[in-house]
């Protein structure tokens, strides 16, 4: 609020929108979205930068506030970046058709961006790293820990190994990470962009969106939905992960793992 006041802004108030590893606010009632997250555990500045150049690009991307300087806000150990707030649409339900459109046209816009980005491989490496130290996951039983940490190296390897196209990814286009406004359907939080094949973002969506995008290799689909399954797993046994009932979705998760493996299929 301190941040939005000195940029000029009427403030009197700020509503939490949403609070799990990072806190989305809408500062009323300049009516602006604000993220904020631990200066040493963001690359916000990366996003600002990213999220002007899909703008531009004319892909489907919620924009910066134009109000105030396109940047990031430090104060207090925090780092703020200030968005647009979009008024929702008439509640229903997305359509799987509307939503491949959508990010089919986002990714149309990032193959034309050459921006540096870290592989998705390196998000999986991450994932690793935390399965094998039980410090970090204390409480993953050995059953699970050997579960998740062959399910990620061994797709991990082979989704590597067919060498196949690739590009600048949004990273987890999920539902969370999609507004549906009366602009149209709207991509956020580009702090996960990384370099892929399409597939790895699909394996985000729900599975009905991949049978409207076209031109999709379905095995490798069904590859990268169970690592991505496997990975977000992983981020639930995380020692202070702050997702509501986080626990209580990676025992379901794994359940879904083991019964992927077993069949070839997805349940998530």
């Amino acid at each position: 609020m301190s941040i939005a006041s000195s940029l000029d802004l009427t403030v009197d108030d700020a509503i939490v929108l949403h609070n799990s590893n990072k806190l989305t606010l809408r500062v009323l009632p300049c009516d602006v979205v604000a993220r904020v997250a631990p200066v040493a555990h963001q690359v916000a500045q990366f996003e600002v930068e990213l999220a002007q150049r899909l703008a531009e690009s004319g892909c489907p991307v919620a924009t910066l506030e134009p109000r105030v300087p396109p940047r990031v806000y430090e104060r207090d150990g925090f780092a703020v970046t200030l968005w647009t707030y979009y008024e929702p649409a008439t509640p229903q339900e997305v359509s799987s058709a509307g939503y491949a459109t959508a990010l089919e046209r986002l990714h149309a816009g990032m193959r034309r961006l050459d921006v540096p980005a870290p592989h998705f491989t390196d998000r999986v490496q991450s994932a690793q790293q935390l399965v094998a130290n039980r410090e970090h996951t204390p409480a993953l039983g050995d059953a699970d820990r050997k579960l998740l940490g062959d399910t990620l190296g061994n797709l991990r390897r082979a989704i590597s190994e067919r060498r196949g196209a690739e590009q600048l990814l949004h990273g987890e286009p999920h539902p969370g990470n999609m507004l549906s406004t009366k602009n149209g359907l709207l991509f956020i939080d580009f702090e996960t962009c990384c370099r892929g094949p399409v597939e790895f973002d699909l394996a985000h969506a729900p599975e009905e969106v991949s049978g409207h995008y076209q031109g999709i290799d379905h095995h490798l689909l069904r590859e990268c939905q169970i690592l991505v399954l496997a990975m977000i797993t992983t981020w639930r046994w995380e020692r202070g992960d702050q997702l509501p009932n986080g626990r209580q979705l990676g025992t379901e998760w794994l359940s879904q793992i083991r019964a992927a493996l077993t069949t070839g299929g997805r349940r998530c």
